[in-house]
């Protein structure tokens, strides 16, 4: 049963850190030594999001959606695959009302670019500003994201009956 038309989804990505590989967070391309391993650009924060959407709506998944197996979406812009996943969720009656996330990183430090992520996926989503909330947080040290073997995020989304 749904509470007044509002569902909720969670969403979690993981990346491994490598050489040669652009960074980039909630489709912000950030100056540093190595980026995040993967089929597409690897924007874990983009990638919480989706899948954050995409279990609110009771839609699966990223990989159901966007298979690592497909050449289609090797080097993919995960910004351009919210857009579809926005789209499609808007095919099933579904409306964004809110995000809040938190990327998982020991550095760099992610604070400056904050602002901009929050303005690409509200813009992506098609909803104000105040409606995305993204953080970052380090895990002192401790873990794979601590030792600086990957990054991480997590995603948490409410959405809307039409």
């Amino acid at each position: 049963m749904e509470v007044q038309g509002m569902r909720i989804g969670h969403g979690y990505d993981v990346h491994r850190l490598a050489e040669g590989r652009k960074l980039i967070l909630g489709g912000v391309d950030i100056p540093w030594e190595r980026g995040l391993l993967g089929h597409s650009d690897a924007d874990v924060l983009t990638h919480a999001v989706m899948d954050a959407l995409l279990g609110a709506a009771g839609l699966g998944d990223i990989g159901k959606h966007f298979p690592d197996t497909d050449a289609a979406y090797a080097g993919a812009d995960s910004l351009e695959l919210l857009a579809r996943v926005t789209a499609l969720m808007g095919e099933k009656g579904f409306s964004v009302g809110n995000v809040d996330a938190t990327i998982l990183a020991q550095r760099p430090r992610l604070a400056p670019y904050i602002p901009q992520m929050r303005d690409n996926l509200a813009r992506v989503m098609g909803v104000g500003l105040e409606y995305v909330n993204v953080k970052a947080t380090t895990e002192e040290g401790l873990g794979f994201t601590g030792s600086g073997e990957g990054m991480a995020a997590h995603a948490v989304a409410l959405i809307e009956r039409q």
